[in-house]
């Protein structure tokens, strides 16, 4: 699985721009949330399905890591 730690610098990146990792959990959930109210046909079904996905992992990464 992805380690944010493993990234050069983004501890202080998150911190410096988000406060903490679970600010930046929940800018990302309600992004998910936004995607419920995407018009249709802007994006092809499996686009957004991915975007979540992605999303969805990164939050969960980023909940353990507290």
């Amino acid at each position: 699985m992805f380690d944010f730690n493993d990234v050069p610098n983004s501890s202080n990146w998150i911190k410096e721009t988000y406060g903490s990792k679970e600010v930046l959990a929940n800018h990302l959930d309600k992004g998910i949330e936004m995607l419920f109210y995407v018009e249709e046909n802007s994006f092809e079904r499996i686009e957004i399905q991915n975007v979540v996905a992605a999303l969805r992992e990164i939050v969960l990464i980023l909940r353990k890591k507290n």
